[in-house]
């Protein structure tokens, strides 16, 4: 894992969103229309955190997942600014800003999913 110095001279997009609560622009992540099979790992630490499997197309203008890939990938957080209450997601190994989530998502089982609204540059997807 790169120190924040490091990850603020190497990327600082990706520093800006995980040590700063930046949001990339909608539509313009790498991984809003990616199809690809496999598992999206925090660009910082590289810890496993959304199956594609859980990945749909919300619109939004961000990844979007219904579910982490393991219940202890990350950390939520209520998160009040801007005039808004939403669930902040954050890696919970490197504590890195992720996104939000929201309980909007498509609809499973009779039942409404949450949608985990995430910013491409705070993923690295490695295929199956």
């Amino acid at each position: 894992m790169k120190t924040d110095a490091e990850l603020k001279r190497d990327n600082p997009e990706l520093y800006k969103v995980a040590r700063e609560n930046g949001t990339e622009a909608r539509f313009a992540g790498a991984y809003v229309d990616e199809k690809t099979d496999g598992m999206y790992h925090c660009a910082v630490c590289d810890a496993a955190l959304f199956s594609s499997e859980a990945k749909f197309d919300s619109k939004s203008g961000w990844p979007s997942f219904t579910d982490t890939a393991n219940t202890e990938a990350v950390t939520l957080i209520s998160d009040d600014s801007h005039g808004m209450r939403r669930t902040e997601v954050r890696c919970k190994n490197c504590e890195a800003h992720l996104g939000h989530v929201f309980p909007d998502g498509p609809e499973k089982n009779g039942n409404t999913c949450d949608r985990y609204c995430i910013n491409s540059v705070s993923l690295d997807l490695k295929e199956s």
